[in-house]
């Protein structure tokens, strides 16, 4: 027995999946929502005259107080009067204002003129107004700090001024920052306020959107994955541009992104900080905040943890908020049909993980894996393939588990092997930026052994270690778990370590650990189809087909380069006495691909060998032999061992029950199987001519006299 899996890490610099580039991120480009995998609807623009608030007021049920750690219902109803709109609360006195503070008509820094309130935020009302310097360009104001001391407000003014350089186009403009003295009777009446100048987005939050889709469903469906995960991801590409110049967000909700046309905005940068400020103010919303906020603060994976929870509220239909503490995700069983998708799932528990260094490293690398769960997704709702090359693997190397039974077996393919399973996995890419990195990409040797010796003789560097590694396990060597041993001391975190891990135990045959360390592969690279085959082999290999088949095809599905599913998923149905589904996955193996021809020859023998006999009629065993016809290039002695096989169980089912019924006793019909008439005697005869023309080209005398006595068995009877 294997000593227990120390699972390493996901955080960042944990070797390709957080270090190297990633497909699918970047700077978008006006129009690309949905990344050409999706259809995302578009909303129209809505002209700013149709959204001012006439009568803009904060429902009570709304109002609460805004000092650190407070938190509490301030200007609430009580004995039948209203609640007060500005005061002071009465928990710790600070003072409160929800009425606005800006009219329509007033003149902000005698450039931006007010035409009425959009909305009220954590920080204020948000008014819109028009630019007089630019014609009357349309503009939003939004209020970051009411204070009577000036010079804390020539701090908050410079720690904004960073936001006017943010250019992105998933990110709301900052133009200005402005100053305006507060009018008005209330507390805050002759305070000094600043003021954020941003690009109107006249388009609708997602917030908006979310609550039409489930007003229209009556609460059962969120927006659909097509829809969410694009939305994601463009968030995401706009969090990795903020992250690369050490700015976090902080304060994600679907309230705080909008969609225009087909493009996506985040608004609301009054949260944004620098990555190791400890001193600013730190804003963020009750369900999306992460729980490590209020004693480590903001981060890199605190963001990427708003993002988990803005996906999941947009996606799965549960408030983020429940009895004032957050509420944990769904189980899978519990989401909707359309959101219940294995990786989706596990890409959402990955990116909302308690432990911040259990999420993702990075904006880029949540948006890959958010990638590959989305061709998967859209492979399963549309029927069709949606393939990309991965940029942590290679592709699958050789198909594995494509051998035929042998003639009499009972079965149309043989079981997978372990060691062929592991030979199949596509292989961890090498970091480019390792020195050893060409020298391994140009080895060459024509046995396991002799690329071992190289290996061992290569400088040491962490990819030689790696592939040395790998080879070991692969192979099932004694140093292994040496190897191993040092691998994870040398390169702490490095998921490759833990697949090389995976690989050794399945090949050693440790399947329940074997299948352990995948299933944590699988969680850390949700978009990724090679963690999801190494899972189904494991499973297979243990015997538990029903949940290898449901990888398999997850799998197949996605990507058809992937042939061992193909094949494994076929042996799965097989196994569930589904010989039609069976036959119908191997026709899906593309005539381009290598292995069409063994995928074609399986769907023959999954028709012979495992298919009900009751089921049978002879337009069953007719198209049998067409499937055989239908490969001329085919190897004569393998052609002539099917066609005999076809052959005999024509020659059985018109003796049978089934045969007899419908009226085939003497076989006088016109169905013909590999041009033979389907008649007893015109079947003998051609099985005679096989088994006579096959032991003339026998191996071995044993199978010589073998097949001379079933051609004599075969031959018809006569008076001679």
């Amino acid at each position: 027995m294997s000593a227990p899996v120390t699972v390493p890490s996901a955080g960042r610099g944990t070797g390709p999946a957080s270090g190297r580039g990633t497909r699918g991120t970047g700077a978008s480009r006006p129009g690309t929502l949905g990344s050409g995998l999706a259809e995302v609807p578009p909303v129209l623009y809505r002209d700013p005259a149709a959204v001012v608030m006439h009568d803009p007021e904060v429902p009570e049920e709304r109002r609460f107080c805004g000092a650190p750690g407070c938190g509490r219902p301030v200007g609430r109803s009580r004995d039948g009067r209203p609640g007060r709109t500005e005061g002071f609360c009465p928990h710790d006195g600070t003072p409160f204002s929800f009425t606005p503070k800006l009219r329509e008509g007033d003149l902000v820094a005698g450039q931006y003129e007010v035409k009425g309130c959009l909305a009220h935020g954590g920080l204020g009302w948000v008014y819109l107004a028009a630019d007089r310097n630019l014609d009357g360009r349309w503009v939003v104001l939004k209020g970051l700090l009411n204070t009577t001391d000036t010079e804390a407000l020539a701090v908050a003014e410079a720690e904004r001024r960073f936001l006017t350089g943010v250019d992105h186009p998933n990110i709301v403009k900052i133009f200005n920052f402005v100053r305006h003295r507060e009018a008005g009777t209330g507390p805050s009446a002759g305070r000094m306020a600043g003021y954020l100048v941003m690009e109107y987005i006249g388009g609708e939050s997602l917030h908006d959107l979310l609550r039409r889709r489930l007003r229209e469903t009556g609460g059962a469906e969120a927006l659909p994955l097509r829809q969410a995960i694009p939305y994601a991801l463009e968030i995401l590409k706009a969090f990795g541009y903020l992250h690369e110049r050490g700015m976090l967000y902080c304060d994600l909700k679907p309230a705080n992104v909008i969609q225009v046309g087909r493009e996506l905005k985040i608004i609301d940068l009054g949260a944004v900080r620098m990555i190791g400020d400890s001193d600013s103010a730190i804003y963020g919303t009750v369900g999306y905040q992460a729980p490590e906020i209020a004693t480590e603060g903001p981060s890199v994976a605190s963001d990427l943890y708003t993002v988990g929870r803005t996906l999941a509220v947009l996606a799965v239909p549960f408030s983020p908020v429940s009895g004032g503490a957050e509420a944990p995700l769904p189980d899978l069983a519990d989401l909707p049909p359309a959101a219940r998708h294995e990786s989706f799932h596990r890409l959402l528990r990955r990116a909302t993980d308690p432990s911040p260094g259990a999420r993702f490293g990075s904006a880029e690398e949540m948006a890959d894996q958010l990638l590959g769960v989305l061709r998967e997704v859209r492979a399963a709702e549309d029927g069709v393939p949606y393939p990309a090359p991965s940029s942590l693997f290679g592709p699958e190397r050789i198909a594995a588990g494509t051998a035929l039974a042998p003639t009499g077996a009972g079965r149309a393919l043989l079981p997978l092997g372990r060691a062929a399973a592991a030979a199949a996995l596509p292989v961890p890419l090498a970091d480019p930026a390792d020195p050893a990195t060409p020298f391994l990409s140009g080895l060459t040797a024509r046995t396991p052994g002799e690329l071992t010796a190289m290996l061992g003789s290569a400088p040491h560097t962490p990819e030689t270690l790696l592939a040395l590694t790998r080879m070991s396990a692969e192979h099932g060597a004694d140093d292994a778990p040496a190897l191993l041993a040092r691998a994870a001391a040398e390169l702490p975190g490095d998921w490759r370590v833990l697949w090389c891990r995976g690989v050794h135990e399945l090949v050693s045959g440790d399947l329940a650990q074997a299948t352990r360390v995948f299933d944590r592969c699988y969680d850390l690279m949700p978009g990724e189809c090679a963690p999801r085959l190494a899972l189904a082999f494991c499973l297979e290999c243990a015997g538990d087909t029903r949940a290898a088949a449901r990888r398999y095809g997850t799998v197949w599905r996605t990507d058809r380069s992937y042939v061992s599913a193909a094949f494994g998923l076929a042996r799965a149905r097989l196994a569930a006495r589904d010989p039609e589904g069976a036959i119908e996955v191997l026709d899906e193996v593309p005539s381009s691909s290598s292995h069409h021809v063994a995928a074609r020859l399986a769907g023959v023998a999954a028709a012979v060998r495992e298919r009900d006999p009751a089921t049978l009629d002879a337009g069953a065993l007719a198209g049998v032999g067409r499937r055989l016809d239908d490969l001329p290039d085919l190897d004569p002695r393998r052609r002539a061992e099917l066609a005999a096989e076809v052959l005999e169980r024509a020659l059985a089912w018109l003796g049978s029950g089934p045969a007899q019924g419908r009226g085939r006793r003497n076989g006088q019909g016109s169905e013909t199987v590999l041009g033979v008439p389907l008649a007893p005697r015109a079947l003998r005869r051609e099985l005679e001519r096989l088994y006579r023309g096959l032991a003339r080209t026998a191996d071995t005398a044993a199978e010589r006299h073998a097949l001379i006595d079933r051609a004599n068995a075969a031959r018809p009877r006569t008076m001679l």
